[in-house]
């Protein structure tokens, strides 16, 4: 049985459409990345998977409706990482991770709560920064932390919106690595909004491609990372070519007419 199952999930804005029919199962130790164009809806879907935003159609998590599950059940279940690492309160890493804790914190904190956040620090090699004020370590380090917030609540399903960004080329593949690793190693879904098409080759297992608020193509890295595929989402001129078993995405030319010149995707909305 697969672990998450988006089925006919729409959602809007007012008037204005963001998500349009979405159909998308993950499975077990499964990564599947999201990709497309500023606007495309990746980030919409993430949250409305998080019950953030609640949008038409159906979520179901090991087979039972999220609409039938409390927000506690929820935060249980699936742990989000947003985009960004700002926080308005000056806490340690320590505090900062245990609040991943609250979905299991009954009375008061428990020494299996603060095992649990000591665990993951030591995970993520993170402990020699327990006591410090996250709000002035690095980029780099507060996504880990974020990262080590969400995995202390136990989840079975990750939601990660944008992981890598403002990060630089060593910190974005020392997170790529730690969340594969953790995919497979716990035998995580993990669902991640990613605009770098390269990392995405290289660690997701499948791509969702979206454009204009649909789902343009599913499937394998190297099935989707074509010349094609990528003129008529992203409106660029590529060269794909093999690094080590993996798609690497060359960026050559935008072309701005390019639609009028292929023309649509049968499925784009106008």
């Amino acid at each position: 049985m697969a672990k998450i199952v988006i089925k006919d999930l729409t959602f809007s804005y007012g008037n204005h459409k963001i998500l349009d029919k979405i159909n998308i199962s993950v499975h077990d130790s499964e990564m599947l990345s999201l990709a497309g164009p500023n606007g495309s809806g990746k980030t919409t879907l993430i949250k409305c998977i998080d019950r953030i935003l609640k949008p038409n159609g159906s979520i179901l998590l090991d087979g039972n409706d999220i609409e039938s599950l409390s927000r506690q059940d929820i935060a249980r279940i699936i742990g989000y990482v947003p985009q960004g690492s700002s926080s308005p309160l000056s806490t340690t890493v320590f505090d900062t991770v245990l609040m991943g804790r609250r979905p299991h914190i009954r009375w008061r904190v428990s020494e299996n709560d603060l095992d649990k956040v000591t665990e993951v620090l030591q995970l993520l090699h993170l402990d020699d920064l327990a006591m410090m004020d996250f709000g002035q370590l690095s980029g780099g380090q507060k996504q880990k932390i974020l990262i080590a917030r969400a995995l202390a609540q136990e989840p079975s399903v990750l939601l990660l919106d944008e992981p890598t960004s403002n990060l630089d080329i060593r910190h974005q593949l020392e997170v790529m690595e730690i969340i594969s690793d953790l995919v497979k190693g716990r035998r995580i879904s993990a669902i991640m909004a990613i605009h770098d098409l390269n990392l995405a080759a290289r660690f997701s297992d499948r791509l969702a491609l979206l454009r204009n608020g649909m789902l343009y193509a599913e499937g394998p890295p190297d099935t989707l990372l074509t010349a094609e595929n990528m003129l008529r989402i992203f409106e660029v001129e590529v060269e794909v070519v093999k690094v080590r078993g993996s798609p690497c995405v060359i960026p050559l030319r935008s072309l701005r007419d390019a639609e009028s010149s292929i023309g649509p995707h049968p499925g784009s909305r106008s």
